[in-house]
């Protein structure tokens, strides 16, 4: 019994790319003078015919440029699809009259095409929102594989500082860019665990404050203003004015400003301020010895008892009035007051 021996058959190709590589190469390539005949029709005519020829001409030349972009892990055929759509662009924008053929042209509308959309598509998080972050992002393997840094990884600070002068970038961006890549997406409901048991999502911590603080630290402030409000109430109409205009506004009045407006000396005003700070002050440790209510849950936002916060209050208030900040009613937290001033201060 003889067997008849087979003809090796051609390696199969899988998928439509290579069929698709093979047809684009079929398509024959312009002289530059029918080049140029072509594109004045499409630029002055809008000759769909002549559009497609030049299109299809080119179609090579958007796979060649698409397999160099091919380590960033999108699909090829992606990758070729948006370069064709760049070079319908080209074709449109060009000019036969500027002296330069098609192909040198329509490469950089073919490259941009590609890139952003590899931007796009490679991470959730927008990444290459600006030009040094985008010449960071498609050329930081490379100027990595030339120092010979082949595994992902921190840089050292004298490779960041080279990456970063070669392309013209701050050293924050390299080393930012650099961890970006190094990494990948996570999702949140990636199970965690030698069993699996909990997600990522489940680890991660909330810094905000609780509502129960958030509650707390609203009613101190809520108290603290009530207690200032509740001592300036007892001082006299021209004492609460001139504490006010000296101690609780942004841009404190000098003392020969409100000399001038109440007809006093300066002296008088300076000493009019000290006795309006000790009565206010000794109120507000008046008031704040008494109890309050707080709430249900017991906390505050320092985590105090109930019964040692009253206490505390007064002196706080009295203690950061140095701030200076906005005039009473206008302002979210209120300062407590300075020590009185020195002897001859004249601010």
């Amino acid at each position: 019994m003889t067997t008849a021996m087979r003809a090796p058959r051609e390696p199969f190709e899988v998928g439509a790319l290579p069929r698709y590589l093979r047809r684009v190469h079929a398509f024959p390539m312009l002289a530059p003078e029918e080049e140029r005949v072509l594109a004045r029709k499409a630029q002055q005519e809008e000759d769909a015919s002549a559009i497609a020829r030049l299109t299809t001409s080119h179609l090579r030349l958007v796979a060649k440029v698409a397999r160099r972009y091919g380590a960033f892990g999108l699909p090829m055929s992606e990758l070729i699809a948006e370069g064709n759509l760049g070079m319908v662009r080209a074709v449109q924008r060009f000019d036969p009259d500027r002296g330069f053929r098609l192909s040198t042209f329509a490469v950089w509308w073919i490259r941009a095409a590609i890139q952003d959309h590899i931007l796009r598509s490679w991470s959730l998080v927008r990444i290459g929102t600006t030009r040094g972050q985008k010449r960071l992002f498609f050329n930081m393997r490379r100027l990595k594989s030339s120092m010979g840094m082949l595994e992902e990884g921190e840089l050292a600070p004298g490779q960041a500082e080279k990456i970063a002068a070669s392309l013209g970038v701050p050293r924050a961006e390299v080393v930012s860019m650099n961890g970006r890549l190094s990494g990948a997406d996570l999702s949140l409901n990636a199970p965690v665990g030698s069993e699996g048991d909990s997600e990522l999502q489940d680890w991660l911590v909330d810094e905000r404050p609780t509502p129960e603080d958030s509650l707390a630290e609203a009613e101190e402030r809520h108290h603290r203003r009530h207690l200032l409000n509740a001592a300036l109430g007892v001082l006299p109409e021209r004492e609460r004015q001139i504490l006010v205009e000296r101690r609780l506004k942004e841009r404190p009045a000098t003392l020969n400003e409100l000399s001038r407006r109440y007809d006093v000396s300066a002296e008088r005003v300076r000493q009019i301020e000290l006795a309006a700070y000790k009565r206010l002050k000794s109120a507000i440790l008046h008031a704040s010895s008494a109890p309050r209510a707080f709430p249900a849950s017991g906390r505050t936002g320092s985590r105090r008892g109930a019964g040692q916060l009253a206490p505390d209050c007064a002196p706080s208030l009295c203690s950061m009035a140095d701030a200076k900040q906005a005039a009473i009613g206008a302002r979210r937290e209120w300062p407590s007051f300075p020590h009185p001033p020195q002897q001859g201060s004249e601010r």
